[in-house]
């Protein structure tokens, strides 16, 4: 099985929060925050929304930041993916 968007919807899959912070000091479970880095693993066809024309701008593979709570959640199989609107996308992470 495979999730495919519609519209401006992107599929993400969450990039493993870090579990130590810079200072050395581990975060059990419950302290860690939602990761909000993710990588792109589907992209829907654009369209017109709200009768905009919108052309989608990220790819599939590139690692994006999203807005904290934005998008649903949907579990296939073991994974978990989060379906969010292009538009709840910030900035995509480019490596030097």
């Amino acid at each position: 099985m495979k999730l495919v968007p519609l519209s401006d919807r992107v599929v993400l899959k969450e990039l493993e929060a870090e579990e130590t912070t810079a200072s050395g000091i581990v975060l059990p479970g419950q302290a860690k925050e939602k990761p909000q880095q993710a990588e792109v693993i589907a992209v829907g066809p654009g369209g017109v929304v709200d009768g905009e024309k919108v052309e989608m701008n990220v790819s599939v593979g590139q690692k994006v930041i999203y807005q904290k709570y934005a998008g649903t959640e949907v579990k296939l199989g073991e994974d978990k993916y989060t379906v969010v609107k292009q538009s709840d996308i910030l900035a995509v992470v480019e490596e030097d």
